[in-house]
């Protein structure tokens, strides 16, 4: 998927694309080191557990935890925000500038 992103300026537009486009790359690295953030908090679930995030959530319930409902909600919780950067990073991956 591909969005084209046009920038409208009167003046300076080719200064003001530059920026556009700088402040996207700086995002899309921010982004990337969230997610390797992010990987190794879910990493010790999926080690301790022997099971992916995804199959995490398709089978185990809470119960199914020696944590309980605080570790169900940590991995959870942790698995659906990296979800969410994987989300827009691949929105700002898909942008063009014409």
């Amino acid at each position: 998927m591909s969005t084209t992103l046009y920038v409208k300026a009167d003046q300076h537009q080719t200064a003001i694309l530059q920026l556009v486009k700088s402040t996207i790359d700086v995002e899309i690295t921010k982004l990337e080191l969230a997610i390797e953030m992010a990987d190794k908090r879910l990493e010790p679930f999926e080690n301790r557990y022997h099971v992916t995030s995804e199959d995490f959530l398709r089978r185990f319930t809470a119960e199914d935890l020696d944590g309980g409902d605080d570790e169900y909600v940590c991995w959870v919780g942790e698995y659906r925000l990296k979800q969410r950067i994987l989300e827009k990073l691949h929105y700002l991956r898909g942008i063009e500038n014409n």
